[in-house]
């Protein structure tokens, strides 16, 4: 079976991707696979990836069965270290993250995180995912990563990623992520803190995906800290 490449991370500018996780919560990756390895990474899924039990009940999730999702967890893991840092500083959370990922994920099991959240999401025609917010903790990592392996207008309409922020005593502010085939976002899981002239606040963020209205959206989810 090949092993489905992604564009190297040097290629992306991380100042960039930083500042924009710092005031959106999310940043776009664009092209980080090709679409004929986006394509291949779906299809490979759908037909030997198992069953994985659904939190929101929603469509299906499936297993990953090939190695470039753990490589890419490690890379990505060692440039948004970083900023999981600092935003556990600003947010004065007791939490550390170590520089190895395996390290980590090896304490995140001994600490009874068992189930993996990572998988490949398949949501058929009317299918969605409510809104939904990770829980925070030494055993979540505060960023992780969705890659989109359907093609919006051809492959599946509807589907559109969505973010709704919460900001203290404001509405909820909801956010389209312009997602294309073999483009990934880096999100933010739970909370993230927002410099005020009062002083830092936390920011609550939440993930959900529309209705889909024909056809089949497919997309990796990628967590950080519940690798193999």
């Amino acid at each position: 079976m090949p092993t489905t490449a992604f564009q190297p991370l040097d290629n992306y500018d991380w100042r960039r991707i930083q500042q924009e996780l710092d005031a959106q919560g999310w940043a776009i990756l664009p092209a980080l696979f090709t679409p004929g390895d986006a394509r291949r990474m779906a299809q490979e899924a759908v037909a030997g990836g198992s069953l994985l039990p659904s939190p929101s009940g929603h469509g299906e999730r499936l297993a990953l069965i090939e190695a470039a999702p753990a490589t890419l967890r490690a890379e990505l893991y060692r440039r948004l270290l970083p900023i999981a840092r600092a935003w556990a500083a600003a947010l004065d959370l007791e939490v550390s993250y170590p520089e190895d990922l395996a390290a980590y994920t090896q304490r995140n099991r001994q600490a009874g995180q068992a189930r993996s959240l990572s998988a490949i999401q398949r949501l058929r025609q009317d299918d969605y995912q409510p809104l939904l917010q990770y829980a925070d903790g030494a055993c979540v990592f505060p960023l992780r990563l969705i890659a989109l392996l359907s093609e919006p207008g051809q492959d599946h309409t509807g589907g559109e990623t969505v973010m709704t922020e919460q900001r203290p005593r404001m509405q909820s502010r909801p956010k389209v992520l312009p997602l294309a085939l073999g483009d990934a976002a880096v999100l933010a899981v739970s909370h993230r803190p927002v410099q005020s002239a009062q002083g830092v606040y936390r920011v609550t963020e939440r993930q959900a995906v529309s209705r889909v209205r024909s056809g089949e959206r497919i997309a990796l989810e990628l967590m950080l800290h519940d690798g193999p």
